[in-house]
């Protein structure tokens, strides 16, 4: 068996760990629950993948996110390691064929969206897989108390119990104090499990607030003056669009994305981004996640978000490559207003839900007692417009549904299109004698295609129509047409969200929501909002803020954010110096303390001004510091001149 720094090398081509993830690769090596809270772009799923390839067996690792699924399947399959992903939307038989894989095939990662645990599919294959680690990445879902709560995470402690041997390593890098002990209830970790948790703060990361009415012109002269490539996070589709279309006419060079773009656009906007041809990409929440670019030097909010977790997120996929990066969020009184209208919409009446709930029903004309486990293709605008519905009220009573555990929604899943052919070859040919208009068409899927009549495989609709000089439309329904007749089976490609029924359709009067969670709920997100809002309104270094947010209460001050720099500029007056000269003195005296027992007693600004006094009696060498201790001289030249 490798070590794991040898399965570091072969694998990933690194010649050793970066801080903290041998700790945790070596924990789970040794049988011990693990929990890894490691800030984002902090390498997570190194510690996850290294031990399960150092190991016989099979990793299941549970996701949230297809994307992100996706895309560790794509990379680990890229450095030859069999890895597949299951979620919502893909034909049974894939699915099928997938899990005896796991059984039988060596596979080594299965990646499992958390919906998936509990069908009767996966549930009746997953005690025969050689199951050597469980992976729950994202781990903070599975806590109420947590900002993403997804109700299909609950079911992970019953999988486990499949596998009582086998460890579980969670892995988050958004979790407050009551989240991380939460996650290790949940998962029902072991006496023996063992926490590992990295500092969140970020060096190289300054956090910069901009209280401005012109939001526009600011990024435009922060774009100027701060080079390389940016993200720019906006609240919804259409300014994604607007704000690329500006920032274009001023000359610099920019595209937008958001989820209702076509997989096509989406990938090929993803792409120009990643290999430098686009600067800034201006995008709502849905891009960033799994998308690896370390050089990202700018993330501009446009837009407050509604919650600390997720501007951390997202603020910390700048600069991941350790250099000097900028996160600057732009920020007016409109904002708390725009949060504060959001937050009553967000937590709609029962009747409402109900509305939506019968409007479902009948949309996918689903009788009472059918559809649990059912997926479908869902167009959130669609189902609005037919049942007249306002946008936001129905999507968030469909929240309210997922919270309650009735449906489950997922993102936009592209599935490419596929085509077998479904009859022997003289059969085949017989059916291209008798039908010359689809001869052409058949042709050319035999010499594009490689094994069309033993297994699905994967087609391009748009350059299978180019190499026959028709249009994509047509080719389609030609396809449609082979389908019916029963010659080829063919599944067209799709690129639409999945909402799944995770229970039977009831009654309305059955329909029911845990009224205490609701509210609880209710009140989690109106602090997490509130908080959102206190950390662009409060005079205090923005990093310190969200570190103290996620538990780190001894945060020093950055020195290179907005707050941190406006004091800079603004020296301390000698008799505020004296102040806190005296006041150290007087603990020091008693013996050594450590930084954060001398600045203790302070709040707010009066702490940054201790700190910044502090500095100066350190760099001047009134006091010394070993490690995080600061003792006094015996004797101290004179201060007069301060």
């Amino acid at each position: 068996m490798l070590s794991p720094t040898e399965v570091l090398r072969q694998y990933w081509g690194y010649d050793a760990f970066r801080p903290l993830q041998e700790d945790i690769v070596r924990s789970v090596l040794d049988g011990h629950d693990t929990l890894a809270l490691l800030p984002t772009g902090g390498g997570k799923s190194v510690c996850f993948q290294v031990p399960a390839m150092a190991k016989e067996g099979l990793c299941v690792v549970v996701s949230p996110l297809i994307a992100l699924m996706k895309d560790q399947v794509y990379q680990l399959r890229k450095r030859g390691i069999a890895a597949f992903a299951v979620y919502a939307g893909m034909p049974y038989k894939d699915i099928d064929r997938i899990l005896d894989n796991c059984v039988y095939g060596g596979v080594k990662f299965l990646y499992l969206s958390p919906e998936r645990l509990t069908t009767e599919l996966l549930l009746a294959r997953l005690p025969r897989m050689p199951v050597n680690l469980l992976a729950i990445d994202e781990a903070h879902c599975i806590s109420q108390w947590g900002y993403d709560f997804r109700p299909p995470y609950l079911a992970i402690a019953e999988v486990r119990s499949l596998f009582p041997q086998t460890p579980v390593i969670a892995l988050t890098a958004t979790a407050t104090p009551e989240v991380v002990q939460d996650i290790q209830q949940k998962l029902a970790f072991r006496s023996n499990a063992r926490t590992f948790q990295k500092s969140f703060a970020r060096d190289n990361l300054a956090y910069v607030v901009r209280h401005t009415e012109g939001k526009e012109h600011q990024l435009i002269d922060i774009l100027n003056k701060v080079p390389g490539c940016a993200v720019v996070y906006v609240r919804n589709r259409r300014r994604t669009k607007e704000i690329a279309e500006e920032l274009l006419r001023r000359g610099i060079s920019a595209s937008y994305y958001h989820a209702g773009l076509d997989m096509e656009t989406r990938s090929a906007r993803q792409e120009a981004w990643i290999n430098d041809q686009i600067r800034v990409i201006v995008s709502t929440n849905a891009f960033g996640m799994g998308i690896d670019k370390p050089e990202v030097r700018l993330v501009v909010h446009l837009d407050l978000p509604d919650s600390l977790e997720a501007y951390f997120q997202e603020a910390g996929r700048g600069g991941r490559d350790g250099k000097k990066s900028f996160a600057v969020l732009l920020y007016n009184a409109g904002d708390a207003q725009r949060l504060e209208k959001a937050y009553r919409q967000s937590f709609p009446d029962m009747k409402d839900i109900r509305r939506v709930y019968q409007a479902l029903g009948s949309y996918f004309q689903l009788a009472t007692g059918a559809g649990e486990g059912e997926s479908y293709d869902f167009d959130l605008a669609e189902f609005c417009q037919q049942y007249q519905l306002d946008s936001s009220l129905a999507f968030h009573s469909l929240k309210a549904l997922e919270q309650a555990g009735w449906i489950v929604l997922t993102e936009a899943v592209f599935s490419p299109a596929s085509l077998q052919i479904t009859v022997d070859k003289d059969t085949l040919y017989d059916y291209q004698l008798r039908h010359p208009e689809l001869d052409r068409i058949l042709k050319m899927i035999l010499r594009t295609y490689q094994g069309t009549f033993s297994f699905p495989v994967s087609i391009k609709e748009k350059q299978l129509a180019g190499f026959l000089k028709m249009p994509v439309g047509v080719l389609k329904k030609s396809l449609e047409a082979l389908h019916r007749a029963g010659i080829v089976a063919y599944q067209p490609a799709k690129d639409k969200p999945q909402l799944i029924f995770s229970r039977e359709r009831v009654e309305l009067a059955n329909l029911s929501i845990n009224q205490e969670l609701y509210r609880f709920r209710q009140q989690r997100h109106l602090l997490r909002m509130k908080a959102a809002i206190a950390y662009v309104e409060t005079a205090a270094c923005r990093s310190r803020q969200l570190l103290q947010y996620f538990g780190e209460s001894n945060a020093a001050a950055c020195g290179q954010c907005d707050f941190c720099l406006s004091l800079k500029k603004k020296p301390l007056s000698s008799s505020a110096f004296g102040r806190f000269a005296e006041i150290f003195d007087r603990r020091l005296l008693k013996g050594p303390c450590k930084l954060e027992e001398l600045v203790a007693d302070f709040d707010g600004h009066e702490q940054e001004l201790a700190l910044q006094a502090l500095s100066y009696l350190l760099d001047e060498g009134y006091y010394l510091q070993k490690g995080n201790s600061i003792t006094s001289k015996e004797q101290h030249p004179s201060r007069a001149d301060k």
